[in-house]
């Protein structure tokens, strides 16, 4: 009778420890605030309603729908035909537009300040876009002007950098990319990683490399993800469609909650020792 008495008694011990975890898991939802950085493919460039199927929409929708989110604000900042230089913080073009986009987010100090970027595209170009084209160096000058700026204005912030995604190397509209502009482009993954190398030594937990494999994706999958466009090199694929934008939404979605979630999976249920 006393070892039933025991082991009756470890079962509850065990069974209110599971209630508390799992209501501090609940109360430690996440609330997530994001500004996504990017050019016209952030934007939603080329689909029949950017405002519902644009990525950031899709990658909001994405996360409002894991179990560890509370609540997901965001807006899409992303413009058109810029490059690193349009959002460069001494320019004064583009930045200060993210800079009012984060702002509206500034008092909600219970949310996790997400700034989502993926910019490169353009800067891979070989002639057009403002800047391009931009070598690794130059990139990796102005990538570092952007986060330096950004973690000064949002000590507390988190800043997750894609991998800019493919684009067929007949690409050739207002701007000239081909298969020069896509060797370039593919230069600037390499510098993304080392930077979040070099942030996770001054800034710890704070820069991140975000999604990796859309790029491989849509290499794969042009023909039914990419919006066929004709240019002065023929039919060139660049701009996601609705389809594609739902996927690149869900890579980034992904990438953004294994940031936004490293608190919560701290939460962990203590050892016991019978």
């Amino acid at each position: 009778m006393g070892a039933m008495r025991q082991i009756k008694g470890v079962i509850c011990i065990l069974i209110s420890i599971v209630m508390c975890w799992s209501a501090s898991a609940a109360n430690n939802k996440r609330y997530v605030n994001i500004v996504f950085i990017g050019n016209s493919i952030t934007f939603g460039a080329g689909l029949p309603k950017p405002v519902h199927d644009a990525p950031p929409v899709k990658a909001a929708l994405f996360l409002s729908k894991c179990p560890e989110v509370a609540s997901v604000k965001y807006s899409n900042r992303g413009q058109s035909g810029c490059t690193t230089v349009d959002y460069l913080p001494d320019t004064n073009t583009l930045f200060p537009w993210a800079v009012r986009a984060a702002d509206k987010f500034k008092d909600e100090t219970w949310a996790d300040l997400v700034f989502s970027i993926m910019l490169g595209t353009n800067d891979s170009a070989i002639t057009g876009p403002n800047g391009a084209p931009a070598s690794p160096e130059k990139y990796e000058e102005n990538m570092k002007a952007i986060i330096n700026q950004l973690l000064a204005l949002y000590p507390s912030c988190k800043i997750v950098l894609h991998r800019p995604v493919w684009y067929s190397p007949n690409t050739y509209n207002g701007a000239m990319y081909l298969k020069e502009g896509l060797n370039r482009l593919q230069s600037y993954y390499p510098v993304l990683q080392s930077l979040v190398e070099e942030y996770a030594k001054r800034f710890p937990g704070q820069v991140f490399m975000g999604d990796t494999e859309a790029f491989d994706y849509f290499k794969a999958n042009y023909l039914t993800d990419l919006i066929p466009e004709e240019g002065n090199a023929g039919t060139f694929y660049l701009h996601p469609n609705e389809k594609g934008a739902a996927v690149l939404g869900e890579y980034w979605g992904k990438a953004i909650m294994k940031v936004v979630a490293v608190s919560y999976t701290h939460l962990t249920l203590p050892t016991i020792r019978l």
